[in-house]
């Protein structure tokens, strides 16, 4: 049975989280002297303020949470946090669209990295630190920010992280919730800090270098240039990218177990060497590609092209170097053909997740070897494990569902826009989190000109997406909502 009260007072904490970093944005406004702080200062308030008033109201509710609290917390706040979140981008006049401010701020949050913003220079500083804030808080989800937090008023946390987390298992790095949320934003930030760094080192500006941090480790890819990371013309920063967004595509319990000291964790993992061997497999293909088909003899820039964009689109990042678009047909599909693959489990990625691809194709050459030798028991193995039934018809069911919901959406999407390569690359790049599309909306160009009910359609699969499908669309099953 739902607990509502218990369900706002906790929404009501995180918006209060979500309004102490509009404050944070503010003082950053502030330093820049830009006019933007005002509006970023007025949308703290009513954030905090709507916040405070259903947390303190229901303060005294001190209830267990239950796994279906944990799916309506979640999906709830997302919606909220972007709402609120829109409100510096309209009282500033940036985007005076509520449409449009609402479709950037999903965006942003879900580190999608779509953008309906044409000419993004002309943003106030204030505003494009807000744009870069949403996608690093989205990244590692602000949940799990708070799960840290939550013990101090008597709220466990497991269920919400559970909700939260993607992939096949939560690898913990600690026994305690707490504790596990506390060592990987501790991850978080340091690697943050450390692109930061060396991005400044290469000759990127501190504002630049700091936005661009957050959205490579959230896996987001809004830049705060129109050209991207194109922009900086320079081999040594284009590789900081690469490496960072390599990192964002890991899973994050495995990275805390490398800084640790538990290296052979990491190298050990199936997910993570067919993760690596995806990536240098298509840029090496790519990279072939471009040697045949172009007219420059730079092979070195050829490879850090093929493989800034298969890092970037494989973690759904998003960066742009180069317009993929204007590329032979053949290497187009193998970067669309990432747009369902995705990153680890447990990473900063949107995606499919290479962990489920990896056991469902395994088991596909199994069921192959099952028909050959019927009686013999032939297991699915991951990580030298047997991976249980429920396991793999649940994973079976992840893609089915996922299958059937990008072909509706592609038709719905096709009576808003026509163009079929157009609609199939909007609708894969929301639903995966990718951010650049194909066709007309492919990685030279923004969604500014898309119909209205297309952007709210497309936020509303980026929010799914981002919650891996089944957290949102249990919702709408009226078995749960029966007592």
């Amino acid at each position: 049975m739902l607990q509502p009260r218990l369900i706002i007072k906790i929404v009501g904490l995180l918006l209060c989280a979500i309004a102490a970093f509009m404050l944070l944005t503010f003082c950053v406004a502030a330093g820049c002297g830009d006019a933007s702080m005002w509006a970023l200062l007025i949308s703290a308030g009513i954030t905090a303020a709507c916040g405070s008033v259903c947390f303190l109201l229901n303060r005294k509710v001190r209830h267990a949470i239950t796994k279906n609290d944990g799916f309506v917390i979640v999906s709830l706040f997302w919606l909220l946090m972007s709402f609120f979140g829109s409100m510096p981008y309209l009282l500033s006049g940036a985007i005076p669209s509520l449409t449009d401010a609402f479709f950037e701020t999903v965006s942003g949050f879900t580190t999608t990295g779509s953008s309906i913003l044409d000419h993004i220079e002309a943003l106030p500083a204030g505003i494009l630190f807000w744009r870069s804030l949403t996608q690093w808080l989205g990244g590692l989800g602000v949940v799990t920010l708070s799960l840290a937090i939550f013990p101090m008023f008597g709220i466990g946390g497991m269920q919400l992280f559970s909700s939260e987390s993607t992939g096949l298992t939560t690898d913990k790095i600690s026994p305690k919730i707490r504790q596990t949320a506390r060592n990987l934003w501790l991850f978080y930030v340091a690697a943050t800090a450390l692109q930061t760094g060396l991005l400044c080192i290469g000759g990127m500006g501190l504002f630049d270098a700091i936005n661009h941090a957050f959205t490579t480790m959230s896996s987001g890819g809004y830049s705060t240039k129109t050209a991207s990371v194109a922009f900086w013309d320079s081999a040594y920063i284009q590789y900081v990218f690469i490496v960072f967004m390599f990192i964002s595509g890991i899973n994050f319990a495995l990275c805390c177990g490398f800084v640790m000291g538990k290296s052979r964790r990491l190298f050990k993992d199936e997910e993570f060497r067919t993760y690596t061997f995806i990536t240098l497999g298509f840029a090496v293909a790519i990279f072939i590609g471009l040697a045949t088909t172009g007219t420059s003899h730079n092979y070195e820039q050829m490879f850090r092209k093929a493989l800034f964009q298969v890092t970037s689109i494989l973690t759904t990042t998003g960066f742009i170097t180069a317009d993929y678009m204007k590329w032979a047909p053949f290497m187009t599909m193998l970067i669309f053909a990432l747009f369902f693959i995705g990153g680890c489990a447990g990473s900063t990625s949107g995606g499919v997740k290479v962990v489920r691809v990896l056991v469902l194709v395994r088991n596909c050459f199994y069921e192959l070897r099952r028909l050959l030798h019927p009686n013999a028991i032939i297991p699915v193995r991951y990580n030298k494990r047997a991976v249980p039934q429920n396991i793999l018809m649940s994973l079976l069911a992840f893609f089915m569902t996922y299958a059937l919901i990008f072909c509706i959406s592609v038709a719905l999407f096709m009576l808003i826009e026509p163009d079929m390569d157009t609609s199939i690359g909007a609708v894969a790049s929301s639903l995966g989190n990718i951010g650049p599309g194909l066709a007309k909306y492919g990685p030279s160009a923004s969604f500014s000109q898309l119909h209205p009910l297309g952007k709210w359609f497309m936020s509303f699969l980026m929010l799914l997406g981002r919650l891996e499908l089944f957290t949102v669309l249990v919702l709408f099953s009226p078995a749960f909502w029966k007592k």
